[in-house]
């Protein structure tokens, strides 16, 4: 055994020992509360949808009570997702933890979409993804409620190193840049010369205040402006489209009477045309706010966003047949 897979199984005991301590946070039927947790604070898109799809199940008089643990409260995003597969915790908006299937590094490709407008046809309601993520995460005991926009995700740096890399390769030699720990995000930022630094998120605030880290990538506006106190530069490679899975856990949606699985469903799909409809706009709200706060945005010419384009480009055709390959 792995000392990784060590703490893991740590981290999932002592997680599941807090949610099983709450009062009826055990396996639901109609009548009972049901926890939904995720790992970001109110300022966060996860929030809006979640305090929306609690008052759509009150509108639907569902007798089902959601018990909210926002912020991180039962762990970090990745912890929580093993939860929701697990059925402990029923519920969660998390993003693609490719350490339990490797099909999910999909949902961190590079330069897939460009656009709003392109994103909601790939990644939105009914979007191309739809099928695609359904098959996987239901191969994980889950069903997928929605997919979550958070917008366009690019680098920052943090304050006092006194660099800002535009020209890939050449700025980014012994740049030390914290990404996701997913295969697909560490292979990117290797490839454009950077020192990819996996870190779960929990550590990256620590990391970018100690100068652990140089910078952080895969990071959308709303992300730049809750650490905005530790980082001076926020470059716009807009090299992804950040969006998240709410899922629920499968078995336990199964166990529930069909009137509530409709209420569940019902509330989401409406939640969902609410996020989607705003999202653009929360988006481009924080930019402003990151911008007014004194960190120095800056847009990389077309000349510079060649080179970067251009090699994920031909890459992404590979990724989408190795990621989507029949598992052995």
């Amino acid at each position: 055994m792995t000392i990784k897979t060590t703490i893991k199984s740590l981290v999932a005991a002592c997680t599941t020992a807090t949610v099983l301590s709450l009062p009826m946070a055990t396996q639901a039927n109609a009548g009972d509360d049901f926890i939904l947790a995720h790992a970001y604070p109110a300022d966060h898109i996860f929030h809006m949808a979640s305090e929306t799809f609690i008052e759509e199940m009150k509108s639907n008089n569902s007798e089902l009570e959601v018990s909210y643990h926002p912020g991180g409260d039962l762990g970090d995003w990745a912890s929580i997702f093993e939860q929701s597969m697990e059925g402990v915790v029923p519920m969660t908006m998390s993003f693609g933890a490719s350490e339990y299937d490797p099909r999910l590094d999909l949902s961190w490709l590079a330069y897939v979409v460009d656009n709003w407008d392109d994103a909601r046809k790939v990644y939105g309601p009914n979007g191309q993804m739809t099928d695609v993520y359904n098959e996987i995460l239901g191969d994980l005991d889950l069903e997928i409620l929605g997919t979550i926009p958070t917008g366009f995700g690019s680098l920052a740096v943090r304050k006092g190193v006194n660099r800002v890399p535009t020209s890939f390769l050449e700025d980014a030699q012994g740049f030390k840049m914290r990404v996701p720990p997913a295969p697909v995000a560490i292979e990117r930022f290797k490839n454009w010369g950077f020192t990819a630094v996996p870190m779960p998120f929990a550590e990256l605030y620590t990391a970018l205040q100690l100068g652990t880290v140089d910078g952080r990538a895969f990071g959308p506006s709303v992300e730049i402006w809750q650490m905005r106190d530790v980082l001076e530069s926020y470059v716009l490679t807009k090299d992804y489209f950040e969006h998240a899975f709410w899922v629920v856990n499968k078995s336990w949606m199964d166990s529930l009477p069909e009137a509530e699985q409709k209420k569940i469903r019902d509330a989401a799909e409406v939640t969902m045309t609410k996020v989607w409809a705003e999202a653009q706009s929360i988006d481009e709200g924080f930019l402003a706010k990151v911008q007014e706060n004194g960190i120095n945005v800056v847009e990389l010419s077309p000349a510079e966003l060649k080179k970067p384009r251009a090699s994920f480009t031909r890459k992404n055709g590979r990724s989408w047949k190795r990621l989507l390959a029949p598992k052995s």
